[in-house]
């Protein structure tokens, strides 16, 4: 039975549910010195320049979650280690997990932990070629689906990403895209979640249509509300990538206590577009779903600070430079960093003139 059936209608010895992510511990992992996080929210911002963690948090995160969700489901043969390793692997697309481990550093390590109290920690050093030795697990098993939305859009993609990992074996495409590639499906059969309502509503609208699998051509298509159908390659980038969030909604791939990890949110996205996405992800949030979200935007960072304003809610913001990770909250106020920063000297040079 695919994944997405059994988060629509359960498997024995599976919980229904799934518990929040509540804190993160990183340390020596790739450019990431030492991460440590308590407090963590239904949305939570990574911001900082390029090449200082943000994305290698991301992927470290989404591997454990991913290794969590396939142990024990359904038929699934390997051990926890095996499991993990597997995705470290096709994740970060290193011959030898060690070279994740931070230059200078003998042993990276990584634990996370649950709002009830549920622990997943490994750890290994910069020798290790493909074998996990010490890694422990209290997370009960469960059908709910977590994705990774990385920043190219995948439905174009999604034959010769699943053709490289699938058949030719070989790196190109990390895992991030093959699971989301494998996630699309055509809808299944039944009543839509009712708690994604408004947030489907809201991404209809703003897409100005959904995507569709033509049986006939074999291909993915956009029809408009006219019913106009359009090629896949004649849709912009942008409208694609979305589209991916309201197809997982429609298929059933995602459910409440899902979670989402979304790579650049802006990208291909027109600001006022980026306004409605930070809106969606507001409402689905508020249903449940759990989302860590990277961005070099100041229009994402503003549309989840008013956000937040608004609705008194917090949105821990996490600030990665080559010194460390600032913690702060959009609760409390827009955050001391670089991309705020740069805003408010344009402004200063504008008023200068």
């Amino acid at each position: 039975m695919p994944i997405f059936a059994l988060a629509l209608y359960g498997h024995k010895g599976l919980c229904n549910g799934r518990s929040m992510i509540k804190e993160i511990n990183i340390k020596a992992y790739g450019p990431i010195q030492d991460f440590h996080s308590q407090g963590v929210e239904n949305i939570n911002l990574l911001i900082g320049h390029n090449g200082v963690g943000k994305t290698v948090m991301l992927k470290a995160l989404y591997s454990a979650l991913k290794t969590v969700e396939q142990y024990r489901r359904g038929r699934e043969p390997r051990g926890i280690r095996e499991i993990l390793a597997e995705n470290l692997y096709w994740t970060f697309q290193l011959s030898s997990l060690g070279s994740i481990v931070k230059k200078g550093q003998p042993t990276l390590s990584f634990s996370m932990s649950s709002d009830k109290d549920e622990q997943f920690s490994y750890s290994f050093g910069n020798s290790t070629v493909r074998e996990v030795k010490t890694l422990d697990n209290s997370f009960e098993p469960t059908v709910v689906n977590s994705i990774f939305i990385p920043a190219k859009e995948v439905v174009s993609l999604q034959d010769s990403i699943l053709r490289l990992y699938e058949v030719d074996k070989i790196f190109g495409f990390d895992k991030t895209y093959v699971d989301l590639a494998r996630a699309m499906s055509k809808t299944v059969q039944g009543r839509n979640y009712k708690e994604f309502s408004e947030a489907r509503a809201e991404l209809n609208d703003a897409l100005g249509g959904k995507l569709e699998y033509d049986s006939v051509g074999k291909a993915w298509v956009f029809r408009d509300r006219e019913k106009r159908m359009y090629d896949i390659m004649l849709t912009s980038e942008g409208i694609k990538r979305l589209s991916i969030l309201e197809l997982l909604l429609g298929n059933h791939y995602l459910s409440k206590d899902s979670i989402v990890i979304i790579d650049e949110a802006e990208a291909n996205l027109h600001p006022e577009m980026v306004a409605r996405f930070m809106k969606v992800i507001f409402l689905m949030a508020q249903a449940g779903v759990q989302f860590f979200i990277s961005t070099h935007s100041y229009f994402v960072i503003k549309n989840l600070y008013i956000l937040s304003q608004e609705h008194k809610v917090s949105i821990p913001t996490w600030s990665f430079d080559k010194d460390g990770v600032m913690m702060s909250d959009l609760k409390q106020g827009m955050p001391d960093n670089a991309i705020i920063r740069e805003c408010v000297n344009l402004y200063k040079r504008e008023i200068a003139l």
